[in-house]
């Protein structure tokens, strides 16, 4: 076994994701579980399609909710004897039909932005407070928190300009507050565990053609990202390919970011 395969192996540890059952979510617990990891998934109660799911255990929760996420975080540990892995992966986007969220601005409702700010960034303090103590124990502790490109970047206006799409304010401002967390737990729970972030790019799922166009006119590698992109990021991340890093910021958008 060379050097690399070894620090790349997860056999042995346990990961919880959440958003498991999201495009980006499932991609993340197919990529851990083929390292080897046992994988805790876990999503909103109410998505019934869990075909296609590789998580060796799923539960459902409501993010919501600090009890279901407390819950979560307790039955991985006590189902598998410990957490090594946290990957949040949770959030609303902006393709998600919410009353007062991909809308224009003056139509954004504050108990979306609070719902928003609830599921992107608050859960994923709960559930990193929560899985603290069984990934300090783990000699492997690593946090993946998945903001995006938003999170640094401002927004475009123009990109959206004649179609349906919109960027609300909370995904932003919540994808912003993922970063900064990372950074101080990065700092806070070191040097037992480590927390870096990924920030995608624009993900490719049939949006109009204008807002495509113009997307990718921006992008240096000539194309909209897919989950796909992502399994290197999150394998290096999340094993000992990357265990001398932490509170870094890992950015796979094609090179918008820098065009």
């Amino acid at each position: 076994m060379t050097d690399f395969v070894r620090r790349s192996d997860l056999s042995g540890r346990t990961a919880v994701v959440t958003g498991a059952l999201g495009h980006i979510g499932r991609t993340i617990c197919e990529t851990l579980t083929g390292l080897g990891a046992t994988v805790v998934g876990t999503d909103r109660v109410d998505r019934d399609d869990r075909s296609g799911v590789v998580a060796e255990h799923f539960v459902p929760a409501d993010l919501r909710s600090t009890e279901e996420i407390h819950s979560v975080v307790d039955t991985a540990e006590t189902t598998t004897g410990g957490i090594d892995i946290v990957v949040h992966s949770a959030a609303l986007v902006g393709t998600d039909d919410v009353p007062g969220w991909a809308v224009p601005f003056p139509e954004q409702s504050v108990e979306t932005w609070r719902q928003a700010i609830e599921i992107n960034l608050t859960s994923a303090f709960t559930l990193c407070q929560r899985a603290t103590p069984a990934l300090t124990r783990s000699g492997h502790g690593s946090i993946v928190l998945i903001s995006s490109i938003y999170g640094f970047l401002g927004q475009d206006p123009a990109l959206y300009e004649g179609t349906s799409m919109a960027s609300p304010a909370a995904y932003f401002a919540s994808k912003g507050g993922l970063e900064q967390l990372s950074r101080w737990l990065a700092t806070t729970l070191a040097p037992h565990v480590r927390c870096n972030t990924i920030c995608p790019g624009g993900i490719e799922r049939g949006q109009p053609e204008a807002f495509r166009d113009r997307y990718v006119s921006k992008t240096p590698l000539g194309r909209m990202s897919t989950e796909d992109d992502l399994i290197g990021a999150v394998g290096f991340l999340a094993s000992d390919l990357s265990a001398n890093m932490t509170g870094q910021r890992l950015v796979v958008d094609g090179g918008l970011s820098i065009a």
